[in-house]
């Protein structure tokens, strides 16, 4: 199995660490680089906002919602944080144990806010009458595990609770709908393949009841109009609740968006999929057992976590989270690779 976006990467090692931070294809790298040389020339223009308004589209069509229910940002902590100062004291959040901390967090430091944690695989039979909110990740960072979301939708549904699903890692290669969920979020730099400071967040068309706490300039329906004193009028879709763009990184977001869309994510799900079951299937032959997280790009393996520095000396690039030795595949890696790392871990 080849990689499945041909010139746009020529990674020199073994990279089998997208769930940490995806590579960034040449074409991104080298918009970005051109956008650095203007401004280092005197020359940066304002056409690089329309960047984040491509970006912004681009997202929008990969998660199955309108633009306007998009907003653009640089951290899933920023967002999870605006969403738990709209809770009212005293609201229940219900969360999955050992969830990203990015999302859980902000809940937490809200003391006066009922943070309760139940197994992934409970969490939508856990949803009872009083739970405001429903936090968790679409895919688990940790160890790939898939949530449930359609269980997850109609049990909140049920009791009247909102959700907010992380996509952090799953967008760029599982197929979803932001629509199924009242509030997503996720970050650009893991399966996106952009640069870090992109991040979004989806909200319904009714906004969500959410107050903008972090709202700036940017976030003003004329944002040119909206640079001194409090802004008089809001942006009237989810663009309130924009931050500051960091300009550099949404202009590479552009060109690696791009990249996923043409690729398609149903191509990049079969791919990155078949790869994660080679490495499954080689590390059973090798004697040890990987979690269990059917049809995920990650793969867990307890009881290796201490072999990734041995690996990186070799060249392949994991990562060890969890105790667990983690591995994920993404459009540039290959079958040869994978097997690469299996004869890396067998020596």
């Amino acid at each position: 199995m080849e990689s499945l976006a041909g010139a746009d990467f020529a990674p020199q090692t073994t990279y089998l660490n997208t769930a940490s931070s995806g590579l960034i294809p040449a074409r991104s790298v080298a918009a970005m680089k051109a956008a650095l040389d203007d401004a280092a020339g005197g020359r940066f223009i304002d056409q690089a906002f329309e960047a984040v308004e491509e970006a912004r589209a681009a997202y929008a069509r990969l998660v199955g919602v309108p633009a306007r229910q998009v907003a653009a940002g640089a951290s899933v902590a920023v967002y999870a944080g605006m969403i738990a100062a709209s809770l009212p004291p005293g609201a229940e959040v219900l969360a999955a144990e050992g969830d990203f901390s990015s999302l859980v967090n902000p809940f937490a430091v809200r003391r006066d806010l009922k943070l309760r944690t139940v197994p992934l695989e409970e969490i939508a039979e856990a949803v009872r009458p009083g739970t405001a909110l429903v936090a968790v990740s679409a895919a688990q960072s940790a160890d790939g595990r898939i949530a449930d979301l359609d269980a997850l939708r109609a049990a909140a549904r049920a009791h009247g609770a909102r959700t907010l699903v992380d996509y952090s890692q799953a967008v760029g290669w599982l197929p979803v709908s932001a629509a199924e969920a009242d509030y997503t979020v996720c970050v650009g730099f893991k399966w996106l393949l952009c640069p870090r400071g992109v991040a979004f967040l989806t909200v319904p068309e009714d906004l969500g009841g959410l107050t903008p706490v972090f709202a700036g300039w940017a976030a003003g329906e004329k944002p040119w109009d909206s640079c001194y004193g409090p802004v008089a009028e809001l942006a009237h879709s989810a663009r309130r609740f924009d931050e500051s763009p960091s300009l550099y990184s949404y202009v590479a977001a552009r060109h690696s968006l791009a990249l996923i869309e043409e690729l398609g994510t149903e191509a990049i799900a079969a791919h990155d999929r078949a790869l994660a079951d080679r490495f499954r299937a080689g590390v059973t032959e090798l004697g040890h057992q990987a979690i269990a997280a059917p049809g995920s790009a990650i793969v867990s393996v307890p009881g290796l976590g201490e072999a990734a520095p041995r690996l990186a000396e070799a060249d392949v690039h994991v990562s060890a989270r969890a105790g667990n030795l983690r591995a994920s595949f993404h459009v540039y890696n290959t079958a040869a690779e994978v097997d690469r790392l299996l004869e890396a871990l067998a020596g």
